[in-house]
């Protein structure tokens, strides 16, 4: 994107948050209500299940996105937005049904395509990823194997990732594949080791995450102003315990990384190089440190019934519209987004329950 196009956008979001001049970035898709693991630190994985985040992944019927309604999604993003991706994010798409037929009707649209995945199912599947041009792989791993095992609730789940992304690569044209490491009392003492044995991997990017959570003081809070149109609960905070974590020791690990030199690139998301702010983020998770949302402004969020939310799976449970009624491009510029996005800017750019989400920086 060039600089102007970046400065327009800019100055739109801030003089006019409710009338969009640009068209989405990403078309994100819950493909499906239905995931192989266990995760401890998410909602879906320990049965939480009445949280937005439960409910925006596993909430809605059918189980599995109809292919009819999937390509209608792609027609009308070809025709729309023809720029923008169409990103497998939820819940976990190798275990799509749909999944080889989708992407190739998606690239034969023109479309760029991405897919996230905690890869238990990657070789079994990465023949019809290959099939169907997908551009970016993304790749849910949470520590090296004995730790990412316990994480996960499989013992087999770090060794079949890794057999996937072995056996992908072996093939001809494969996507780009970036790791995911969400940073939990579990992992942090062995963030640097993660890295290190990904150095003989063939990966492009190696991204590490800081837990996206709601407390349910932070939901409190926020229900107290805005609930009554965006209700929020809590969220990925089932059975964490942020005190188990040693700030000082994390933050060498992450020190350690951003100073090191690797044959792919990495980042930290948020970006937090500092005791202060890490203690801030963890142990005063009502407080502010993000200054406004992206994402209601770049994606948008289709369910397996073709309603819409905003943004992600992260964001509130709020109906932006629906497929079975409305255009996508009706949609994104329509009064109910356009309302979303400018009562969050009136709130100072994040309503108080969005201050741990990764869209807040």
């Amino acid at each position: 994107m060039s600089i102007v196009n970046r400065a327009l956008k800019k100055a739109n979001k801030i003089v006019s948050p409710g009338k969009l001049f640009f068209d989405p970035e990403f078309i994100i898709l819950g493909v499906n209500n239905v995931c192989n693991l266990h995760c401890k630190m998410c909602d879906v994985g320990t049965q939480n299940l009445e949280t937005n985040f439960a409910q925006n992944l596993v909430g809605s019927h059918p189980l599995n996105m109809p292919l009819e309604l999937f390509k209608k999604i792609v027609d009308q993003t070809a025709e729309s937005f023809p720029k923008a991706k169409i990103g497998y994010a939820f819940t976990e798409p190798l275990i799509y049904p749909h999944l080889k037929e989708s992407l190739i009707y998606a690239h034969k649209k023109g479309l760029k395509t991405t897919v996230t995945t905690n890869a238990l199912n990657l070789k079994r599947k990465a023949q019809d990823l290959v099939d169907g041009k997908v551009d970016q792989l993304y790749i849910s791993l949470d520590g090296l194997e004995k730790t990412h095992n316990y994480i996960r609730g499989n013992n087999k789940s770090f060794q079949k990732a890794i057999e996937g992304i072995e056996y992908i690569r072996s093939l001809e044209n494969p996507p780009e594949i970036s790791v995911f490491c969400v940073i939990t009392e579990w992992n942090y003492t062995e963030l640097v080791q993660f890295a290190n044995y990904f150095s003989s991997q063939p990966i492009k990017h190696l991204g590490f995450m800081h837990q996206n959570f709601i407390t349910e003081i932070a939901a409190s809070s926020h229900n107290a102003l805005y609930g009554s149109l965006y209700h929020a609960t809590h969220s990925n905070i089932e059975g964490i315990d942020f005190s188990k974590i040693d700030l000082p020791a994390l933050e060498k690990e992450i020190a350690e990384i951003n100073t090191n030199d690797y044959p792919f690139t990495t980042s930290f998301s948020p970006e937090i190089n500092s005791f202060d702010k890490l203690e801030k983020y963890y142990n005063e998770p009502e407080s502010k440190l993000g200054k406004t949302c992206n994402d209601v402004f770049t994606n948008l969020m289709i369910k397996t019934d073709g309603s819409i939310i905003p943004a992600h799976g992260r964001c509130y449970n709020v109906p932006m519209g629906n497929m079975s009624e409305n255009t996508i491009k009706e949609i994104w510029h329509g009064s109910t987004y356009s309302k979303f996005r400018s009562d969050i800017v009136k709130a100072g750019g994040l309503f108080p329950a969005c201050n741990r989400c990764c869209s807040a920086f």
